[in-house]
């Protein structure tokens, strides 16, 4: 069974006993994490598509841990003008294991 929801802008397709990395979230470490924004939810019965939330579905799981992704390192450098710029940005991420997915 897996399911994709929507959660910080981004849409994450996910299923049970799963680690998924989503935008940082505010939870701490070993909260519940409960979202009914659910776009499209598949089983063995078949597939439900959303208009825009399937009606009645939730993914439950638990903050395993709030980090950061690797960074990423910029330059700006202007010829001739003595100019250089050096900049680097680590984006902080939540990661959530799905327990499991009710439809």
């Amino acid at each position: 069974m897996h399911a994709v929801i929507r959660t910080g802008g981004k849409q994450y397709r996910v299923e049970e006993n799963s680690v998924v990395e989503v935008e940082k979230l505010p939870l701490s470490v070993g909260e519940p994490f409960e979202t009914d924004q659910v776009l499209l939810v598949s089983d063995e019965s078949g597939v439900q598509v959303g208009t825009p939330m399937v009606a009645n579905a939730r993914v439950h799981g638990t903050v395993v841990a709030q980090d950061k992704r690797r960074r990423i390192s910029g330059l700006r450098f202007k010829p001739k003008k003595n100019y250089l710029k050096r900049y680097g940005h680590r984006q902080p991420i939540t990661r959530i294991r799905i327990e499991r997915i009710e439809a």
